[in-house]
């Protein structure tokens, strides 16, 4: 508990009279909330007002999108909830995406939601909207204040399930609910929900003891649950103690340290064979804070690795992950870091000898892979290979840089070149996959740790959907770097019509302003690269200056990653006179 929440406690420990206002600041105080993102609106101006000598810092963006995905990077680098806000109606309304792919990322996030006020509910008034209805789906609940003698006690009720469900929770609140009096006490958290979750069930960490003692190739798969447990070094220890190699779930790659001599990489579209390679021959895989996803564990490179054969013990704290994706041998409903923590002190009540052959076999897959990242990337490209450009971003970012990577051909691509030795630094858009998430998650981060550099990896087609941020960066004086990898196109869509519509390109091709001159008309640094050796001087200029920059790298458009789901399109066929020429049957023996 911090000294700001004791102070609360102390303060307000008893039932006092406030404004709703008062009361829900209060409990935002009582929660660690530092950080309010949104637009300001007269819906919320007598709470805002509030802001400032409560101590709460009001962010405000340029587009409320923006605001999620800042709050959604801001809790996955410090573990407290983010909290948004904006005007009721469009205000509101414009988060849609950004909390859809929190709730999809299992980010705890309140949205505290203006909506129409009690007298006119109904009448389709200015700015009305049933946003309730709205975010139902892609919140895992709606908190509606039925009084304002209970906003106090429906906004706990927002942090609980927010935190205990993992997800974003919307605070609805009928906007002449901000004001008047009522009679409360402000709670300190632990005074109404409980965030330690435990080890399990004993009889099921028994057996998967069991399992591991006796298993002969085992595989650990960490994900993000182990990363909000910092259970990672109790994942290591286990590692270590049956010899086993250590892959990371689709697009967590700070999920395991890269530079431990067992890490393998990450699984998923564009990952690390070396890492699906170890999983194929798994006999039993230990699955610690991951549900597993459907995305996540697809075939790539052409290897169907997961395996079809093996005992699968699967650890998460959401019992709905549980064998959702794949059957499991065991499940285990638990704390990741508490379960981990568990299974290794059983497992060390026998001594196991290390299997050096396996260590020589991890070593040898490790770098057979990284000479192919590396062989790849040096093919000449015009003006530069995007593989390249991607190892020169690795190679000039310092051990302890935040990286937040968009959605996008370059952007996936990044999933095989980037290496963290640290929990908490990378932050991708995962399996919602919108656009125009990275730079927004990259300020967010930057507000979560001051003194962390911060860098966005995005594609220009995504970068069209957050350049107006820079604006936000420059006021808030947030060094940012976004790495913007100019293909001139929407790659990933592109790279569709080249394999499934011969090359037929419709709407793929984007004719961009120059994005370093943009970038200093905005008050950024403005960089654009054409040579991948001036990669490295950029960002470290950049890193000196402590500046928002925006370094365009330009890359070549046509060096493609695969498609991300060759199973989702067909090649076409055409039966009208008019289309015949299109089909696929027409130019598939050119």
């Amino acid at each position: 508990m911090t000294k700001l929440q004791v102070e609360v406690k102390k303060v307000v420990s008893k039932k006092v009279k406030m404004t709703p206002s008062e009361a829900i600041v209060e409990t935002l105080l009582a929660e660690g909330v530092k950080d309010i993102y949104g637009i300001l609106g007269s819906a919320f101006m007598d709470m805002l007002d509030l802001l400032p000598a409560a101590g709460i810092r009001f962010m405000p963006v340029r587009h409320e999108q923006s605001s999620g995905h800042m709050a959604d990077a801001f809790t996955r680098v410090t573990g407290v909830a983010g909290v948004v806000i904006g005007q009721n109606g469009p205000g509101i309304t414009n988060m849609v995406t950004s909390v859809a792919a929190a709730n999809q990322a299992h980010t705890p996030m309140v949205i505290i939601s203006p909506s129409a006020g009690t007298p006119t509910i109904g009448w389709d008034g200015f700015q009305e909207s049933d946003q309730v209805s709205i975010f139902k789906s892609i919140t895992k609940e709606t908190v509606r204040v039925t009084h304002r003698s209970r906003v106090a006690e429906t906004l706990r009720t927002a942090f609980r399930i927010a935190y205990a469900e993992r997800g974003p929770v919307l605070y609805d609140i009928p906007r002449d609910y901000f004001y008047g009096e009522l009679e409360d006490q402000i709670l300190s958290p632990h005074q109404y929900r409980v965030d330690a979750r435990g080890s399990g069930d004993p009889a099921s960490i028994e057996s998967a003891v069991e399992l591991l003692k006796n298993a002969k190739k085992p595989v650990i798969i960490s994900g993000r649950g182990a990363v909000d447990a910092n259970g990672i070094d109790a994942i290591a220890q286990i590692a270590e103690h049956l010899t086993a190699p250590v892959a990371v779930s689709y697009m967590h790659n700070d999920a395991f340290p890269a530079n431990h001599p067992q890490a393998v990489g990450p699984i998923g579209y564009m990952g690390s064979k070396a890492a699906m390679y170890s999983l194929k021959e798994a006999d039993v895989v230990l699955a610690i804070g991951t549900r597993l996803s459907v995305f996540g564990t697809l075939p790539a490179y052409d290897i169907d690795y997961f395996p079809k054969e093996a005992n699968i013990i699967q650890i998460d704290i959401n019992p709905r992950n549980i064998a959702r994706t794949h059957p499991v041998e065991i499940g285990i409903i638990a704390d990741a870091k508490s379960a981990a923590e568990e299974i290794l002190k059983q497992l060390q009540s026998e001594k196991r000898e290390v299997d050096s052959s396996r260590l020589q076999e991890i070593t040898k897959r490790k770098e057979e892979w990284e000479k192919e990242l590396v062989d790849l990337a040096m093919v000449e490209g015009s003006p530069i290979n995007p593989r390249r450009a991607l190892l020169e971003v690795r190679k000039a970012l310092p051990d302890n840089t935040i990286i937040a990577t968009d959605i996008g051909n370059v952007s996936s691509t990044a999933n095989a070149y980037l290496h963290f030795n640290q929990p908490r630094r990378h932050l991708a858009a995962l399996t919602f996959g919108n656009c125009g998430f990275a730079f927004p998650a990259a300020m967010g981060a930057q507000i979560a740790e001051p003194d962390s550099p911060t860098c966005a990896i995005v594609g220009d087609g995504a970068w069209g959907m957050s350049l107006h941020e820079i604006s936000t960066a420059v006021e808030q004086k947030l060094p940012v770097i976004a790495c913007v990898f100019n293909n001139k196109s929407w790659a990933a869509e592109k790279k569709n019509q080249v394999d499934f519509y011969n090359n037929r390109f419709v709407g793929s091709d984007i004719d961009a302003p120059d994005f370093a001159e943009v970038a200093r008309a905005m008050g950024a640094l403005g960089f654009t690269i054409d040579k991948a050796e001036d990669i490295g001087p950029a960002i470290a200029e950049a890193l000196k200056a402590k500046r928002p920059a925006i370094i365009d790298i330009q890359v070549d458009g046509t060096m493609l990653a695969p498609p991300f789901r060759k199973d989702a399109l067909e090649l076409p066929t055409r039966y009208l006179e008019k289309y015949k020429h299109l089909d696929y049957r027409s130019w598939k023996d050119e």
